[in-house]
């Protein structure tokens, strides 16, 4: 009797072994499915925020570049604005002096420009400083002092000879008042340093326009710009 129960708890005791050996079997096949399971989670989770951080960096970027956008496109309409402001100054000016300015100064019938009434030069040896470069360049181009008068007399107001003028307004820059300022580098790349190389290229500008300085500053006189 005693045999038989000792062969039935051993068989018992096998029976329970081996339950347990697959219930520790599941668990561990269950606990690493549940791990796969986080490890997917995790990793969704992850992924999500790095697209949530990237669309965000990609709106930021956007703003910053429409709001350079917009900051240089009111620049541009406020340099436009000055422009025209500046403009119809001048042609105010010019409706003034019109008024004011006796009938001899009238263009001619023939279309030439009135005589040069101001004083005129007897030398170049009467100026100084850029005035004397620009006066020994118009002189060497074949004109006489009778157009360096005219020419003082534009340059003058376009910029009072000075060679680093610039006009913040339409971007003009240097003695003849180039527009864009760049033009000049045809007569020379120290353009933006050199009186005499900008004293060059506005005379040729000049030529190529008006003929003559004084055509070039009676139509300064009847327009306010030349």
């Amino acid at each position: 009797m005693s045999r038989l129960w000792s062969r039935f708890g051993l068989r018992t005791l096998s029976a329970v072994l081996l339950l347990l050996v697959v219930a520790g079997g599941l668990y561990a096949t269950r606990d690493r499915e549940t791990q796969r399971a986080d490890d997917v989670v995790a990793a969704s989770e992850t992924a999500a925020e790095q697209a949530l951080t990237e669309r965000a960096a990609s709106r930021t970027i956007t703003t910053s570049r429409q709001r350079v956008a917009q900051r240089e496109a009111a620049e541009k309409a406020a340099a436009a604005a000055r422009a025209a402001a500046l403009r119809a100054r001048r042609v105010d000016e010019v409706a003034t002096r019109k008024k004011e300015a006796p009938e001899s100064t009238a263009p001619r019938s023939d279309g030439k420009p009135p005589p040069f009434t101001g004083p005129i030069p007897t030398s170049c040896n009467e100026f100084s400083g850029n005035r004397k470069i620009g006066c020994a360049l118009t002189l060497e181009r074949g004109w006489s002092l009778t157009e360096f008068a005219c020419l003082n007399k534009l340059w003058k107001r376009e910029s009072g000879w000075n060679h680093k003028a610039y006009n913040e307004g339409s971007g003009a820059y240097g003695i003849p008042q180039a527009l864009p300022g760049r033009k000049m580098a045809s007569a020379g790349s120290d353009w933006k340093t050199n009186p005499a190389t900008q004293i060059k290229w506005g005379l040729g500008y000049i030529k190529g326009r008006y003929t003559s300085p004084c055509r070039a500053w009676q139509h300064s006189e009847d327009v306010g710009w030349y």
